[in-house]
């Protein structure tokens, strides 16, 4: 059976059943629990020294009423993560690479940043959708403008994610096939298409990590706009 670049992005099932959810929640069965003994292992130690830097990076931009939303935010953050980073494995799924599934994530918290801010102080939320010192004849093509840059957030934080991880795990595929395929013809261009892809795979590590932290900064700075 030939398979095309883009089956790799197809959901996994077993008997007609979708298996994305397992490829979700699987990376969580990686994490060690932490317990309350003075005396830990490395991993333990490792988790919990990462979990700490993730936490005051996202919470350097938010005021103190912003600091609630940190279990969220920081659980949000080392799950994709850990899904980016697991999907650069052979032979496993991305979840992050189905817009979907970005986009079931980032509507729900958009929405809630935005009903936050209009619950708690609906009139500076409002007014984000007019600058002061609006021209009068400017102001309902400004307040059109500002209000589809408002609800294209989510859109955009699901195309970025997706578009990114698509991109890459498709440069990497290319490039591996055409590795294999002038082993046996070109050995010496396949040598140096497989230092390239070295390199490649290195820059989809830090693409997968910086693609986790963009995603989640982009909702920080949305809710401390409305707090």
């Amino acid at each position: 059976m030939n398979l095309s670049f883009f089956d790799q992005f197809s959901s996994p099932s077993l008997l007609g059943i979708p298996l994305i959810l397992i490829s979700m929640t699987f990376p969580a069965l990686l994490l060690p629990s932490l317990n309350n003994r003075w005396v830990t292992n490395r991993m333990s130690t490792l988790q919990l020294w990462a979990i700490n830097l993730i936490t005051k990076q996202l919470m350097t931009p938010l005021n103190k009423e912003g600091h609630k939303w940190a279990l969220i935010l920081t659980s949000l953050m080392i799950f994709l993560l850990s899904i980016n980073l697991l999907g650069l494995l052979p032979y496993t799924f991305t979840p992050t690479t189905q817009l979907s599934m970005n986009l079931a994530l980032a509507f729900p918290l958009w929405l809630a940043t935005l009903l936050t801010g209009l619950r708690n102080q609906p009139s500076v939320s409002l007014g984000h959708l007019l600058p002061e010192g609006t021209p009068t004849l400017l102001i309902p093509a400004l307040i059109l403008i500002e209000t589809t840059s408002l609800l294209i957030r989510p859109l955009a934080l699901g195309v970025r994610l997706t578009a990114n991880l698509t991109a890459g795990h498709l440069l990497i595929q290319l490039i591996s096939t055409a590795t294999v395929a002038l082993f046996t013809t070109m050995p010496l261009v396949s040598l140096l298409t497989f230092l390239v892809l070295f390199l490649l795979t290195i820059l989809e590590v830090a693409v997968a990590m910086i693609q986790a932290y963009v995603f989640v900064l982009l909702l920080t700075l949305y809710l401390q706009e409305n707090i």
